[in-house]
């Protein structure tokens, strides 16, 4: 077994980075579990919600950013429902994915899937303004090394016309653009305003 070296100056410093990223202070978290215990994704990650909650408490950096855990989040947010310290747990497994994409840790297996997921389908969005199911799972298929994966449920729906191969712009595309270049300026400061003050 690993052995983990934790100070307090590590502890501190990365909930505070973690704070200035999603708003919510994990040093407020008891470990109930509750968020594990309503989690419908839990018993298919590789720590527990409450688990990364911990280990962002001791300020295992390195640890929670490369754990395939805060990919499989849905963001459903069962856990910061549940949560009795109000701690809105979906968002910093939210902010968690952010940190590791900064740092080039899109994770492995499962967690490289859903990044890959995601960056095809928020470049849909981006190009045409809407979502485009044919181009953006060819791609996912593609890129995740799955060509072939559900080929016989997308024909079916092409054959019955729930999918069509070509799509059009909206007429508004510039503001569907607008939306991500003020997303990505937001990325681009150093410390999104998040929530209040730390307590």
């Amino acid at each position: 077994m690993q052995e983990l070296l934790i100070s307090d100056q590590s502890s501190d410093t990365f909930c505070t980075k973690l704070w200035e990223e999603s708003g919510q202070d994990v040093a407020e978290c008891y470990q109930c579990g509750k968020c594990t215990a309503g989690c419908p994704l839990a018993p298919a990650m590789d720590l527990a919600p409450n688990q990364v909650m911990r280990l962002a408490q001791l300020g295992l950096e390195n640890e929670v950013l490369n754990a395939q855990a805060i990919w499989l989040c849905a963001y459903c947010s069962t856990c910061s429902v549940r949560c009795p310290r109000g701690i809105h747990v979906a968002e910093v497994m939210d902010a968690l994915r952010r940190m590791a994409r900064r740092k080039g840790l899109p994770g492995a297996a499962k967690a490289r899937r859903v990044a890959i997921f995601n960056d095809n389908f928020l470049a849909t969005i981006k190009r045409f303004g809407r979502l485009h199911e044919v181009g953006s799972m060819l791609l996912f298929n593609l890129l995740s090394g799955r060509l072939f994966q559900n080929a016989d449920v997308g024909y079916e729906m092409f054959r019955r016309g729930k999918i069509k191969l070509l799509i059009g712009r909206i007429k508004e595309i510039g503001e569907i653009r607008k939306i991500f270049q003020a997303v990505d300026k937001r990325r681009g400061q150093e410390c999104p305003e998040q929530g209040g003050e730390r307590k």
